[in-house]
């Protein structure tokens, strides 16, 4: 793991209700200078969860705003054929995958693009840069293929999909690591929610994990942190015994089911595991007006105290702790996204201070 010490410094989670990448991306640059992260943009369609990541895979066709995997494609085989050759071909380290399938295009790109401009053109040096890609499993129960089945339940289409997100993953990161700064690439995984229900009975722990660690792993190859945000609960000890570098966590309203694992937590963040408490809700309008940062930092000191209750050190705790909005932002009015922006970026500089 690479060392890195968080130190209670505000991170975003990567979507915004804005329809201008420019004023987004400054609006990131202006709450969380120290660390911000490129944003996704849903109100463009393009930037949806699943349309800004399958573009590139084989067998990707449209129909009435709809995207989804034909595997009965007269070219689906040679689609398929193809799609290994490129990767094989630039799965080596130092391959440059700028103009590849992998890297996002100029349509799903704009928000990235963006973001690396602004980067450039400040004079001042970066701790880290963030990013993000749909998590695996959330990708593959997503995409559906031509009998609308999941392609997570089929192990050559799933195999493609985490191959493109481990990818784009790595080349975001390489884009980072050239301007200086750490990466840190997060896995949205807000289907690890349901983890466990009937609705994913037949996903294993050891599925997840697999699919999760082979994305890191490229992550890790462009010496970057890799993450995982889940905006609601799952089952954290899957999580926590990991290699994964940041576990992002709904601590406004799920902190209780979180540290019902404590001896797990203890060796995780003894590996230098980084915690992203989301202390800022993101639920509704009329919650975050409610809010404020007093009320916030008095709530996360409360489950401080818990934690060193369990025989855990504070100042670890501090070192190894983001301060987060519990959820993106995206679907939310622009004023009560700017006021969560706002709230992390306060309650984080009120714990540093202490």
């Amino acid at each position: 793991m690479t060392p890195f010490k968080a130190n209670g410094l505000p991170l975003l989670v990567g979507s915004l209700p804005m329809d201008d990448h420019p004023a987004a991306a400054r609006l990131v640059m202006d709450h969380t200078p120290q660390i911000p992260l490129w944003v996704q943009l849903p109100q463009f369609l393009e930037e949806g969860m699943i349309n800004q990541f399958i573009p590139g895979l084989p067998g990707v066709t449209a129909q009435e705003g709809k995207h989804f995997i034909d595997t009965q494609a007269a070219d689906f085989d040679a689609q398929f054929l193809a799609f290994f050759e490129d990767y094989l071909a630039l799965s080596e380290p130092g391959s440059d995958l700028s103009d590849s399938r992998f890297a996002f295009s100029s349509e799903t790109g704009k928000g990235f693009l963006e973001f690396l401009n602004q980067v450039d053109k400040k004079k001042t040096p970066f701790i880290a840069l963030k990013g993000q890609v749909t998590g695996p499993i959330t990708f593959g129960t997503g995409v559906k293929d031509q009998e609308d089945r999941a392609i997570f339940y089929n192990d050559q289409l799933r195999d493609a999909a985490v191959k493109k997100l481990a990818l784009n993953a790595r080349w975001q990161a390489n884009a980072m690591a050239k301007r200086g700064a750490v990466p840190i690439i997060f896995l949205d995984e807000p289907a690890l929610a349901g983890f466990g229900t009937s609705a994913y009975i037949t996903i294993s722990k050891e599925d997840v994990i697999a699919c999760i660690e082979e994305i890191v792993l490229e992550i890790h190859g462009q010496n970057g942190l890799a993450g995982v945000h889940v905006c609601a609960n799952t089952e954290w000890d899957m999580l926590l015994g990991s290699n994964i570098d940041i576990i992002s966590f709904d601590a406004f309203s799920y902190f209780d089911k979180f540290i019902l694992y404590p001896e797990m937590i203890q060796r995780y963040l003894n590996r230098g595991g980084i915690l992203a408490f989301g202390i800022v809700p993101t639920g509704n309008a009329q919650l975050i007006a409610q809010q404020t940062t007093r009320g916030l930092v008095e709530k996360f000191e409360a489950q401080v105290a818990q934690l060193t209750a369990l025989g855990f050190n504070r100042k670890t705790i501090i070192e190894q702790t983001f301060i987060t909005p519990s959820c993106g932002t995206g679907s939310l009015d622009l004023e009560s996204a700017k006021r969560v922006l706002q709230l992390t970026q306060r309650v984080s500089a009120a714990i540093q201070a202490k």
